[in-house]
């Protein structure tokens, strides 16, 4: 029986026309789901009792379960129960703008980082569609309040679960389903070039953003294991052709690990990589954990970075630190639990 969550409007719609029914019927129970947000068919009054026992055939509505929410003042951390016993997480990030929701994609991640807490628990699985849009459904139902941007950046490479995220992305983007703006939705890969070529040909104005982390092949290869399959010179021949397609302006994430990838040297390597793109550069202040040895660069030394960039006129900024007093690191919280 298929989670009525992992079900696009269209769907839904070809669903009801199969059996008979007409496929404004999909309207219906998408209003019932996301705008009154009545998760019981039993409970959807405009319906039928012969249609809400067909429905209960063929569908579920179970919940992921809501397990700790860890607390600072701008950020919040929810750890995931799924119904396999896994655990995933998400980050709640409160801004002047709005309220941002970082999602997981996998249980687990195969991509290997050396820095990346989520990478070092290995892939179990990856989620279903419906595991996704529920992690922005019940953020929304504890905080009461409407998310405004979400980041699929949280544990796992989405472009290694490429349909679902893709899937996930049409339902909370559709005005009928949680209406989150495409230019509010960023999808982060550690540069899988392939689904970055698929993301070209889809109607979707959602942003793209790299998880590049060092300016060079030595440096990226031994940071990041993708980098022996996509090298940086493969990567950005790919982006480049990316943004002339698409005419958006992608992200460059670049986390900032003390005396690695730090130096002016290497702020000067980024520049030179990304002189007349139409790319700006997030530098990410590293969150530390207990198991992985590396440090956070301290302030003086990312200001120096971002002076580099700045005089050789590329775009940048300095993300905010978010939780580093509630386990924020990506897979922290969840590495925690599944390991006591």
């Amino acid at each position: 029986m298929e989670n009525i969550f992992n079900k696009k409007l269209e769907d839904l719609q070809t669903y009801f026309l199969s059996i008979g029914q007409k496929k404004y019927k999909a309207l219906q129970i998408y209003d019932w789901l996301y705008k009154k947000r009545v998760f019981a068919f039993a409970k959807m009054t405009n319906l039928k009792k012969d249609l809400i026992l067909k429905l209960e055939e063929d569908f579920n509505i179970d919940l992921i379960e809501i397990v700790k929410v860890q607390k600072d003042k701008d950020t919040s951390k929810y750890l995931f129960k799924l119904s396999d016993n896994n655990y995933i997480e998400s980050v709640v990030m409160f801004h002047d703008y709005g309220v941002s929701v970082c999602v997981s994609s996998q249980v687990g991640c195969n991509m290997g980082c050396a820095f990346c807490e989520s990478g070092r628990l290995k892939k179990v699985r990856d989620l279903q569609t419906y595991e996704m849009v529920e992690q922005i459904l019940l953020i929304e139902e504890d905080l009461k309040q409407r998310i405004s941007s979400v980041v699929i950046m949280g544990i796992g490479e989405p472009f290694d679960n490429y349909d679902n995220v893709l899937n996930f992305i049409k339902i909370i983007n559709h005005d009928k389903g949680i209406a989150i703006g495409a230019r509010h939705i960023t999808i982060s890969t550690c540069g899988i070039i392939p689904k970055i070529q698929k993301l070209m040909t889809e109607p979707l104005q959602v942003n793209l953003a790299i998880s590049l982390h060092a300016p060079n092949n030595e440096l990226r290869s031994k940071l990041m294991k993708i980098n022996k399959v996509y090298d940086i010179e493969a990567l950005f021949k790919t982006l480049k052709e990316y943004i002339k397609k698409t005419n958006r302006r992608i992200t460059i994430e670049y986390v900032t690990l003390k005396g690695v990838n730090d130096s002016k040297a290497c702020a000067l390597e980024l520049a030179g990589l990304l002189k007349g793109m139409n790319a700006y550069v997030n530098l990410i202040p590293y969150n530390e954990t207990n198991n992985i040895g590396f440090k956070k660069s301290d302030k003086k030394t990312i200001l120096a970075f971002y002076d580099t960039l700045k005089k050789n006129k590329i775009n940048v900024t300095i993300r905010r630190e978010f939780g580093s007093n509630i386990d924020a690191a990506c897979g922290q919280l969840r590495s925690k639990e599944v390991e006591r």
